[in-house]
């Protein structure tokens, strides 16, 4: 289930924002304030534009596992729009949730938001992620790589750029 944020998600939110394996394609890990204020950011961003990033949630259990939704992409990138993303604890890889909320993501963006164009990018390294891309119709063309500008040389500057239009 995709849902708003609540307080119960801050703990298992930053225990992910602290685990090497979770963040390995996303550089450095975050302080108990710095993950609870991201989620103050997205709340704040969602109220503001009517979409962001939503909780995910295992419905049989209840269970806060990650997150998932869509955002705008971050300025100094060499392109612009608007991205879909995921990221989830480890417990639930492999288990085809990754999927199964981008897949709902994806389905907003083109229906409620009416998107000509949805994103996603990540490491060149993040084979995990790129497989989830593709899965749901995301296509790369390898001209679109690029180096994030962002972030400094080493192993996660090399970013791939995957696209789908509706």
């Amino acid at each position: 289930m995709l849902r708003r944020w609540q307080d119960s998600d801050l703990e298992p939110w930053a225990a992910m924002n602290a685990d090497p394996e979770v963040l390995e394609h996303l550089g450095d890990l975050l302080t108990r304030e710095q993950s609870d204020a991201s989620v103050a950011r997205f709340q704040a961003e969602f109220d503001q534009r009517g979409y962001g990033w939503w909780a995910v949630e295992v419905l049989d259990t209840g269970q806060f596992i990650g997150f998932t939704g869509l955002d705008q992409v971050d300025d100094g990138m060499p392109f612009t729009g608007v991205e879909i993303g995921w990221r989830l604890a480890r417990s639930a890889w492999g288990h085809g949730y990754a999927t199964e909320a981008a897949r709902a993501s994806l389905a907003y963006g083109c229906e409620t938001l009416e998107l000509r164009e949805i994103l996603a990018v990540t490491t060149a390294t993040n084979l995990r992620s790129q497989a989830v891309m593709r899965r749901i119709g995301m296509t790369r063309d390898p001209a679109d790589d690029f180096d994030d500008p962002s972030v400094p040389e080493g192993p996660l500057r090399r970013n791939v750029l995957y696209r789908i239009r509706p």
